[in-house]
């Protein structure tokens, strides 16, 4: 099991200019964040997935400069770009074949993409990902689960079709216990009223009471449901965001759901919001997640994923990235020497 760092995470400071994408790789190398890097392509890359020849020596050059290992490429099944339409498999695929080959030209072993890319898109994409040799992974985020009807039908679809090179990344934000603390307290600070953020916290405990959302036909009473809270408590469009966040941001599945997928995990999103004064994330239960993927002999990598950044203005993301990885060694140190874990028994940092 190996760690890394996602560059999503300093989102807020590479937007704002105060950092460039060759600066935050170094940096990652620095600070001993890696060893694994993932990027997200759109994000990453001028042109992107149309890569000169001096873009993609240039990276690799900064790949063999800093040490760090290629982990994952962000690829972005945009189904939904065009504004009359969804693009059609005829469409979508090729547009996913362009990403996977710029991935490949940089380096990258695992693609990720989205759940706009059907099972029958899967299928279609195979011979790509065998011919440029990369593994996809279709990344289960909130709101789905592995209990969705989504990620079932390609799980069904992968057991089918036999391949090694399709399989899942989870995103650990599907599995979590509260609302973000500091996003509440985000809300406080800029006059959100108390009454109107426990009732949104109360929805959002009441849902995971019920469980993952499993019929995407409810997510419009859902939504319906928080406005009315926020019409209720007579709160303005600044509180739009979490009544938002609060059904499509923040999961409900059980840690133990991802022993659904373990086998098909080809990397994993370290989703994290906090990290509390006794050094734990008080959102996601990462102890129980890791302990799944320890068991199941998951050797991967978990590409940390800050992305309090969305609210927690005044954070350091590399202090957060790096809080992040102390938590993990941690745990899988702890759970390890309880017996555990399984027989995966060496995990890999930057250091």
């Amino acid at each position: 099991m190996k760690l890394g760092t996602t560059l999503y995470s300093i989102t807020r400071d590479f937007h704002g200019r105060r950092i460039s994408f060759e600066e935050a790789v170094r940096r990652v190398s620095e600070l001993g964040l890696g060893p694994g890097l993932e990027v997200v392509g759109f994000q990453s890359f001028r042109g992107w997935p149309h890569l000169s020849n001096e873009q993609i020596h240039a990276f690799r050059s900064l790949i063999d400069e800093t040490g760090l290992v290629p982990a994952c490429m962000g690829a972005n099944a945009d189904a939904g770009i065009r504004r009359d339409r969804l693009l059609t498999p005829q469409e979508l695929v090729p547009y996913m074949e362009a990403q996977i080959v710029a991935a490949r030209q940089l380096g990258f072993p695992v693609v990720r993409v989205q759940f706009s890319v059907t099972p029958d898109d899967m299928e279609r994409l195979l011979p790509i990902a065998e011919r440029e040799d990369v593994k996809l992974g279709l990344e289960i985020h909130a709101h789905h689960s592995p209990h969705h009807p989504i990620m079932v039908a390609l799980r069904e679809r992968y057991e089918k079709l036999d391949s090694p090179r399709l399989g899942f990344i989870p995103d650990w934000g599907s599995t979590m216990r509260r609302m973000p603390p500091s996003l509440l307290e985000a809300a406080r600070r800029r006059g959100l009223p108390d009454g109107y953020l426990r009732r949104i916290e109360q929805s959002w405990l009441a849902q995971h009471e019920r469980g993952p959302i499993l019929d995407d036909s409810t997510l419009p009473d859902m939504y319906r449901a928080v406005y009315q809270i926020l019409e209720e408590e007579g709160v303005g469009p600044d509180g739009q965001s979490i009544a938002r966040n609060s059904i499509g941001l923040f999961g409900h599945a059980s840690p133990t759901d991802w022993e659904m997928v373990a086998p098909w995990t080809v990397h994993m999103h370290g989703k994290f919001y906090d990290i509390d004064a006794s050094g734990d994330e008080p959102a996601v239960p990462v102890r129980d997640i890791l302990r799944v993927f320890l068991r199941s002999g998951y050797t991967g990598y978990i590409s940390s994923e800050w992305e309090g950044w969305h609210w927690n203005l005044n954070d350091d993301p590399w202090d957060m990235i790096s809080r992040h990885h102390q938590l993990q060694r941690r745990t899988i140190a702890a759970l390890r020497a309880e017996g555990q874990a399984g027989p995966s028994e060496a995990i890999e940092d930057g250091h």
